[in-house]
């Protein structure tokens, strides 16, 4: 059997960087990864905007990590050249809609430490974005997006840098108790852990069951996405959202330009059983045509065309419901950390995510005193 003080179960941005933030000197740490490339399900399907922490609560875990995460990836993304922009977004108050929404989604925001939001007029608003239809719009600066797949490469690079051992095509197939252990079992060996984290996205619920955690449900929610095409990506430059739902924390179907130079119309929102079912009954791309022209309204239907899909990862089953992020200690099995249930920002932020982590990782083993090696997105290493 082998051992080590961490293994991390789940290879997406999470799992990626929770190996840098825990990593200390001496200490082994070991990532587990079912399929065969990292960050393949959530990471990288989604909208990649990184968000300023506007939506959430103030004081949970989804505002907190959101603001302290996007800064910290702005400087790991400038740092590991990743491509990314920080653009700013727009969430645009249509003809029909009641404009307070805007100072309320100000206000909260202000709440959550988000200090550089401006709520614009109609002119300001065409000023920015000419074909952009609402009638004012709050500017959220500190909003930008950034390269999925290559953020994933990026955390991959710096988790193999802490040399933690990185083991894509392992899936967990069981687990029990050890001797101030836990062993788990992979198609290719025996692995003994002194601690575990549980960042396995959709299978999280799965997860920790077999390592004697907590029991909750992972609820697949899919999303849609279409895509604008030829001179049409012209029309917007940066993201533009419409006003949210009064409830929940479905965000609309918005429109993003990407690093590359597409532009992403979605997601939709669909709860289903299946956590891998990408296509079954997917929405026509004629769908798609009247959620956009509420935001741009020189958009025709031959300007789109059909575009991916993702499944987010829900602690609730209830679209009107807020959910927040499942991370601590377990309740029922002192050696398994949770990070479950990251879903939307979780791509923004995924390195205070990591550090937090990195510090109940700490608590597990009692050796934190050994060093700050490693902690989130290398922090204290690059800024040396």
């Amino acid at each position: 059997m082998e051992e080590v003080d961490l293994l991390i179960v789940g290879g997406g941005v999470v799992g990626l960087a929770c190996a840098s933030a825990a990593a200390r000197p001496g200490r082994t740490v070991c990532l587990l990864e079912r399929h065969p490339r990292f960050g393949i399900e959530t990471s990288t399907h989604n909208s990649g905007v990184i968000h300023a922490g506007i939506y959430y609560p103030p004081g949970s875990l989804k505002a907190t990590l959101s603001v302290e995460g996007r800064e910290a990836l702005y400087r790991f993304c400038s740092r590991h050249e990743v491509p990314h922009r920080r653009c700013g977004k727009l969430i645009v108050a249509g003809p029909d809609d009641d404009a307070t929404g805007l100072e309320a989604l100000h206000d909260r925001g202000v709440a959550n430490g988000v200090n550089d939001l401006e709520i614009l007029d109609e002119a300001d608003l065409r000023r920015l974005e000419p074909r952009v239809r609402g009638s004012a719009a709050l500017w959220s600066p500190s909003t930008g997006i950034v390269e999925a797949e290559a953020l994933v490469r990026a955390l991959r690079y710096a988790a193999e840098d802490v040399e933690a051992a990185l083991l894509p095509a392992s899936g967990l197939l069981e687990a029990g108790d050890g001797n101030n252990r836990i062993e788990v079992r992979t198609s290719a060996e025996w692995i003994g852990a002194r601690a575990v984290v549980n960042a396995a996205g959709l299978d999280a619920d799965v997860v920790s069951e077999a390592l004697g955690g907590r029991r909750f449900r992972i609820y697949p929610c899919r999303g849609e996405y279409a895509e604008l095409i030829g001179v049409s990506r012209q029309l917007v430059s940066r993201p533009v959202y419409p006003m949210p739902a009064p409830a929940g924390e479905h965000l609309g179907v918005h429109v993003t330009p990407t690093t590359w130079g597409g532009v992403m119309i979605g997601p939709t929102i669909h709860y289903q059983d299946d956590k891998q079912d990408h296509e079954q009954g997917r929405l026509p791309v004629e769908a798609f045509v009247e959620p956009t022209r509420q935001l741009l309204p020189d958009v025709r239907p031959e300007d789109l065309r059909a575009g991916g899909t993702g499944i987010r990862a829900k602690l609730s089953a209830d679209p009107g419901a807020f959910s927040d992020f499942l991370i601590e200690r377990d309740p029922y099995q002192p050696r398994l950390i949770q990070a479950a249930g990251i879903d939307s920002p979780g791509l923004t932020a995924c390195l205070a995510v990591a550090r937090r982590v990195g510090t109940l990782v700490d608590e597990v083993l009692g050796d934190g005193a050994r060093g700050t090696e490693g902690r989130s997105g290398e922090e204290e290493r690059h800024n040396a």
